[in-house]
């Protein structure tokens, strides 16, 4: 897992690309490692993205989440209008960045 950290978020890569190893994997250790720290999961190589396997990582999002930290999918091979509203996926870093900064403002704001 290839990992860069930012001021406000950690970005995190699969470098075996194994979607579903990699969702596993983070299912175990995002409480672990990354506990407190905004999330962003670079899938943007993997251009054929489909559905199932995007909902790989559904399980670990909504346990980060519930720790009312963010956490963002990057990738842009699935139309937005097929992804559920539980999960986050933005096509761009830069809006990765964005939702990252408007969800530290609800929280902040007590939502």
């Amino acid at each position: 897992m290839k990992i860069t950290n930012f001021d406000d978020f950690v970005v995190l890569e699969d470098e075996k690309d194994n979607l579903k190893s990699f969702s596993d994997f983070l299912f175990y250790q995002i409480d672990k490692k990354f506990k407190g720290q905004n999330v962003v999961i670079d899938l943007s190589k993997n251009r054929e993205l489909n559905l199932d396997e995007l909902l790989y990582f559904l399980p670990v999002s909504n346990l980060h989440r519930a720790t009312k930290c963010s956490f963002v999918l990057l990738n842009n091979a699935i139309n937005p209008d097929d992804i559920p509203p539980e999960i986050i996926v933005v096509p761009t870093m830069t809006e990765a960045k964005d939702i990252i900064e408007m969800e530290e403002i609800e929280r902040n704001l007590g939502f």
